[in-house]
């Protein structure tokens, strides 16, 4: 994270290199990189500040009003993340107009998921869930584009998130599995499994995806995550009776 300033003021989308893809790569990664590690930490604070990059390519604007409008609900910015809702509905417009189905549905996911959790902070909690869940599915019937490695952060991740902070564990589970079937070895995905687990009752279940968590992470830096801190925590008190 700490070049991609510098790496950004080297981007030139007006040089295309032989064998490289085009310009709206270059673009989708600089606005990618920084929306997903906000998101992949939990850092809302640093999702709520980042700034829109004016581009020919407006799905990749999209992404960053997406972390923007989700790192403003989590921090109870209401107003801030219907502002970020309604600039995804003006580019799905815009995307949809000029005949651009795939990105159009794309950023229509996106716009769902913020409104969603604005709606769950606003104490709407029957309708947040009913506009998660359409996002969700919406998203399950929408193949995967070659220039991404996944969406910004899955919908039933983030739908499992939501029945979690609702106080319904078991349910939040069944999302979290469910993309963990879609995104094996997902670190996020997995320690919130664990702990949809744990709040579930299932012990012995919610140890195992805090094991996968811990060998998905042998080889990273230390001391970790707080996630991996938490889950290594309580791996090993299971292993002392």
């Amino acid at each position: 994270m700490s070049s991609l300033p510098e790496v950004a003021s080297r981007f030139d989308p007006h040089q295309v290199i032989g064998g490289a893809a085009g310009p709206s790569v270059g673009y989708f990664a600089l606005a990618a990189i920084p929306a997903r590690y906000a998101l992949e930490r939990g850092d809302w604070h640093q999702a709520a500040q980042l700034t829109p990059r004016a581009t020919p390519f407006p799905h990749t604007e999209a992404i960053t009003w997406s972390a923007r409008g989700l790192g403003s609900a989590r921090l109870g910015r209401v107003k801030a993340a219907y502002e970020s809702a309604a600039s995804l509905e003006q580019i799905r417009e815009q995307l949809s107009n000029s005949g651009d189905k795939y990105w159009a549905l794309q950023v229509e996911i996106e716009e769902r998921e913020v409104r969603a959790w604005a709606m769950m902070v606003e104490g709407k909690k029957q309708a947040a869930l009913r506009e998660m869940e359409s996002a969700a599915q919406m998203e399950d019937g929408t193949e995967k584009s070659a220039v991404t490695p996944g969406p910004l952060a899955p919908a039933r991740e983030l739908f499992g998130e939501m029945l979690l902070a609702g106080k319904q564990p078991a349910l939040a589970l069944e999302q979290f599995e469910a993309t963990l079937k879609k995104e094996p070895g997902r670190f996020r995905a997995l320690y919130l499994a664990g702990r949809a687990a744990q709040l579930a009752g299932r012990t012995e279940l919610s140890r195992t995806y805090f094991r996968e968590l811990l060998a998905s992470c042998a080889h990273g830096d230390r001391p970790g995550r707080p996630e991996f801190l938490r889950a290594e925590s309580i791996v090993a008190r299971s292993s002392h009776p």
